[in-house]
């Protein structure tokens, strides 16, 4: 069944100052084991990226969002445009590997999962920081200690790695646009908010992660910073209160309360051994700067409104 599934593959693309990277994302894309039905690129308000796309890569469907400026509407305008049965979506500073769509389309062999994502591994341009804890890697979009090392069910896949039943779409609609990044501005849970969605609507359906489908995350220097850290762990909580606003804080904090209770803690205790200190530290004031975050969200206007 998954070898007549055809995919579709969307990478989104905001500025012209990351071309090389969005380069080598695409040629990914083209070296693919299993190769993309089509590939779309889809560009949030920016011309003359569109344009440069156009004239530099004649077998790429371009095509310009006309929806809210930020990663959400950029992505229902890939939507809008794809026609496979599956569309996955990969960064534009990701390279995926070689069977990255191989692996895909192979986890939708039972007809309950309508969504396949895998392993985001950080491609850190300045080394991983000695302090930077691998339960925090989700503040730089990518795989984090507490997931799955095996195939199995997940509340939500990770953005850089993710594909879903086209149909499921035609469902539930598409992503909410106000929620997730706007440019260079570390929000997110756009992807959260959709799986919660799916599950609300078809309790039975599955999103499967495999962390054998691997794409390789850029981390750029600037996000390897404690400033970074602490802003992007105050968003996450921000964009976790928009979240619980709109399909409910049950739903919306059923993961993380496991996170909190199961993977933290013995990321502390592993941090308290002889010059670990660091990472120990690290991993308090993440959880403090996140739930400051969504405490602020809570009691004051925050994302996802308007």
């Amino acid at each position: 069944m998954s070898d007549r599934i055809r995919v579709s593959v969307v990478v989104c693309a905001y500025t012209e100052d990351r071309w090389d990277r969005l380069a080598a994302a695409l040629a990914s894309v083209r070296g693919q084991s299993r190769p993309a039905a089509e590939t779309i690129v889809a560009v949030d308000h920016c011309p003359p990226l569109a344009r440069r796309l156009a004239a530099a890569f004649g077998e790429v469907t371009v095509v310009e969002s006309a929806g809210r400026p930020g990663l959400s509407g950029a992505r229902n305008a890939g939507l809008g445009r794809a026609s496979g049965d599956v569309v996955a979506f990969l960064d534009d500073d990701a390279r995926a590997a070689p069977d990255w769509l191989e692996r895909l389309a192979a986890g939708y062999a039972a007809p309950e999962v309508v969504g396949v994502g895998g392993a985001v591994l950080p491609a850190w341009e300045a080394g991983r920081p000695g302090w930077f804890p691998s339960e925090f890697d989700w503040v730089v979009g990518c795989s984090y200690t507490g997931l799955p090392r095996r195939p199995e069910p997940v509340r939500n896949l990770i953005g850089a790695n993710m594909s879903f039943r086209r149909e499921v779409f035609e469902l539930v609609g598409g992503f909410t646009e106000g929620l997730g990044r706007l440019g260079a501005r570390p929000l997110g849970c756009e992807e959260t908010e959709l799986a919660i969605r799916i599950r609300q609507r078809r309790p039975e359906a599955r999103l499967l992660y495999d962390p054998a489908a691997v794409v390789h995350h850029h981390v750029p220097r600037q996000r390897a910073r404690w400033r970074y850290f602490r802003s992007r762990c105050y968003a996450e909580g921000l964009s976790k209160a928009a979240v619980s606003r709109l399909v409910g804080a049950g739903d919306a904090l059923a993961a993380e309360r496991s996170y909190v209770r199961r993977v933290l803690p013995r990321a502390v205790a592993r941090g308290l051994a002889p010059g670990e200190l660091r990472t120990a530290a690290t991993v308090v004031c993440g959880l403090a700067f996140t739930a400051s975050g969504y405490l602020r969200g809570r009691v004051g206007p925050g994302v996802g409104r308007g």
